[in-house]
C-alpha cells in the first residue's frame, strides 16, 4: 500500500494544506526535539559536574519548560488541522460517491450491493479519521526528525550519526515487509464488514416476509456465521499488528542500545565528556521514535485507506453517456413516441421488454400490461433516460422541428419535465407535508392538501411525522403519498408504476378518477403500469409488452 495515496489529494484539495501545516508542524517539532536534548544534557552536566545551584539553572530549567510546552502546542496544532481535513475529506469524497452513484444508473445500483455502500459512506469514510490525524502527521514527522537529528549527531559525535544512520532505516524495511503481510488481511475484514452490512440490510428489511412465513429465526444462524466471520478476521488483523508493533519496537530498542553501549565505553575511556555524551543518548531515541509511531498508526490507518479505496472505485467508475441537449423553457410535449424498445438483460436470459412500442399524447392514458418480469419497469426506465435501450429508441414530438432522442437529452432538463412513481415508492424520515413536497419544494399547504385529496388522502395529518421507508403508514397510505408527490408537479409526462397496487376498490376508484381528471385539465401524457381491470379500463389505450428469450 503506498504511504500516501495521491488519489487523496487530487479528489480532496483540502489534503494538500493538512499535509502543508504537518511538514511544519514537523519542522518545529524537530527544532524543538534537538533544543530538549541539548537543554537536558546542558543541566545535567552543570548540576553533577560544575556543582550549579538552583538559581544558576533557572534559564534551562525554564528554556525546558518551554520546550515541553511547545511540543504539546505542535501536537495540538497538528491534531486541529488533521482533523479539519478529514472533516473535509469525508464530506468531498460521500459528496462524490453519492454523485457518481447518481450518475451510474439504477442499472448499476441493481448489481451494486446497498449494504456495502451504505458501510462505505457511513462507518467506512469514517475510519479516515485515523488516517489524517495520526497517520499523515506522523508521516511528516517521520521523515523530518531522523533527518534532523542525524545532522544534529553528527556535528556533535559522527560515529553515534553512524550507527543511527545505519539502523534507521531498518524499521521502514520492516514495515514494508509487515505491511505487505496485512494487506490481504485488511483486503478481506473490509469484504467481511461489507457483507455482513449488505445481509444484514437484507434481512432487517425482508423481516416481516420472514416473520409470515416462519423464516425469521432460521436466518439468526446465517447471522451468526457472517459476524463470526467478521470477528475472525478482525482478531486476525489485531494479531498481526500487535506483533508488527512487538517487531518495530525491538528493532528501535536494539538500535538504541548500539548507540548507548558506543557512549558509555568512550565516556568510561574519556574518549567524550559528559554533555555531548548526554546530548547524543536523549537525542537518539527521537530518530526512531516517528518511524516506531507511523508503523502503529499504519494499522489504525488501514479500514480507512481500504474504504478510500472502494470510494475511488465507485468514483472512477465510467458513467453511461448522457445527453446534452437542454430543452427550452417554451417547448411543449406534443406527442412521446417509444419505437421498438428492447433491453437484454443477460442475467435472467432475457431481452425485457423486446420491441415495445406506444405513442401517448397530452390528455392520454397510455396503460401497460404483460406478465410478470416482462419489462415493464424496465421500459418506464427507458423513457426516464435511467437506461438506455439496446434496441429501438424514445422520440419527442415538441414541435416546430424534428423530433428529439430522450437519450440525447440532458438528462436533468428531461427529468424536470416527467412525473414519476415508482413500483414501490420510497418515503423518507419526515413529515407527510415535507414528503409529499420533494416534488415541488415551494408549494403551499393547501397545495400539497390538493394533491394529496386527489390521491385519496383528504384527511391525514400534514404534519404527521413519519420513519424511513414511510413508517407509520399502511402500504396503501405510502403509495398514496407518493402518487400526490407525482400530481404536485405539474409536469407534461406522468409516469406510474402500478399506482394502485394494494387499495381496495373505493380508493383505487379515487386515485384512477383523479389521474383521469389530471390528464383532462392539465393536458398531460400519462403512462401508467396496470394489472388490475379498473387500471386498464381508465386508460385510452392498453399496450401489451412482452418479453424474449435470449442467447446466454
Amino acid at each position: 500500500m503506498r504511504p500516501l495515496d495521491p488519489r487523496l489529494l487530487r479528489y480532496a484539495r483540502a489534503t494538500a494544506g493538512a499535509l502543508g501545516a504537518a511538514v511544519a508542524f514537523g519542522v518545529i517539532t524537530a527544532v524543538l526535539a534537538i533544543a530538549q536534548a541539548a537543554l537536558i544534557a546542558h543541566a545535567v552536566d552543570a548540576a553533577f559536574l560544575h556543582g550549579a545551584s538552583l538559581g544558576e539553572l533557572v534559564v534551562p530549567l525554564a528554556g525546558l519548560a518551554a520546550v515541553f510546552l511547545g511540543r504539546a502546542a505542535a501536537a495540538w496544532g497538528q491534531d486541529v488541522v488533521a482533523h479539519r481535513a478529514a472533516a473535509a475529506v469525508k464530506s468531498s469524497l460521500r459528496r462524490r460517491v453519492l454523485e457518481r452513484a447518481v450518475a451510474l444508473g439504477p442499472a448499476w445500483a441493481s448489481d451494486a450491493r446497498s449494504g456495502e455502500v451504505v458501510t462505505l459512506v457511513t462507518r467506512g469514510l469514517d475510519a479516515l479519521d485515523a488516517y489524517f490525524s495520526r497517520y499523515v502527521p506522523q508521516l511528516a514527522l517521520s521523515l523530518i526528525v531522523p533527518a534532523a537529528v542525524l545532522v544534529s549527531l553528527l556535528v556533535v559525535d559522527p560515529l553515534s550519526a553512524l550507527i543511527v544512520a545505519l539502523t534507521v532505516p531498518l524499521i521502514p524495511i520492516f514495515m514494508i515487509l509487515i505491511g505487505r503481510a496485512t494487506e490481504t488481511r485488511r483486503h478481506r475484514r473490509w469484504v467481511a464488514l461489507g457483507t455482513l452490512a449488505h445481509y444484514f440490510l437484507d434481512v432487517v428489511g425482508g423481516l416481516p416476509t420472514l416473520k409470515v412465513y416462519g423464516r425469521a429465526r432460521a436466518q439468526v444462524e446465517r447471522l451468526h456465521e457472517v459476524t463470526d466471520a467478521y470477528r475472525r478476521e478482525t482478531l486476525a488483523t489485531l494479531r498481526v499488528a500487535f506483533l508488527s508493533a512487538f517487531v518495530l519496537e525491538l528493532a528501535a530498542t536494539l538500535s538504541v542500545a548500539l548507540v548507548a553501549v558506543g557512549v558509555g565505553l568512550r565516556l568510561v575511556a574519556g574518549g567524550m565528556d559528559l554533555q555531548a555524551g548526554l546530548f547524543v543518548l536523549v537525542l537518539a531515541p527521537e530518530a526512531y521514535l516517528p518511524l516506531r509511531q507511523l508503523g502503529a498508526n499504519f494499522h489504525a490507518s488501514e479500514e480507512g485507506l481500504a474504504a478510500a479505496g472502494a470510494a475511488f472505485a465507485i468514483i472512477e467508475a465510467p458513467a453511461p453517456d448522457a445527453g446534452t441537449i437542454h430543452l427550452p423553457p417554451e417547448a411543449r410535449l406534443r406527442e412521446l413516441r417509444v419505437e421498438g424498445v428492447t433491453v437484454n438483460q443477460p442475467d435472467r436470459g432475457l431481452a425485457a421488454p423486446a420491441g415495445a412500442s406506444l405513442a401517448v399524447r397530452p390528455g392520454e392514458i397510455v396503460a401497460l400490461r404483460g406478465a410478470s418480469g416482462a419489462g415493464k419497469t424496465t421500459l418506464l426506465h427507458v423513457v426516464l433516460g435511467l437506461r438506455r435501450p439496446d434496441e429501438g429508441h424514445v422520440t419527442l414530438d415538441l414541435g416546430g422541428g424534428a423530433p428529439v432522442r430522450v437519450a440525447d437529452l440532458a438528462p436533468a432538463d428531461w427529468r424536470r419535465h416527467v412525473a414519476w412513481v415508482a413500483q414501490v415508492p420510497f418515503l423518507f424520515a419526515g413529515s407527510v407535508a415535507e414528503n409529499v413536497r420533494l416534488a415541488e419544494p415551494d408549494a403551499s399547504d393547501a397545495e400539497v392538501r390538493a394533491a394529496l385529496a386527489a390521491a385519496g388522502l383528504p384527511d391525514v395529518d400534514l404534519a404527521l411525522v413519519l420513519g424511513e421507508h414511510g413508517a407509520g403508514l399502511s402500504t396503501g397510505q405510502r403509495r398514496r403519498v407518493a402518487v400526490a408527490r407525482a400530481l404536485l408537479r405539474d409536469a407534461p409526462l406522468l409516469l406510474l408504476d402500478e399506482p394502485t397496487a394494494g387499495l381496495d376498490a373505493e380508493a383505487e376508484a379515487e386515485v384512477l378518477a383523479s389521474l383521469r381528471e389530471v390528464a383532462r385539465r392539465r393536458a398531460t401524457a400519462v403512462v401508467l403500469v396496470a394489472h388490475r381491470p379498473a387500471a386498464l379500463a381508465v386508460a385510452d389505450r392498453v399496450v401489451t409488452v412482452s418479453s424474449r428469450a435470449v442467447p446466454a
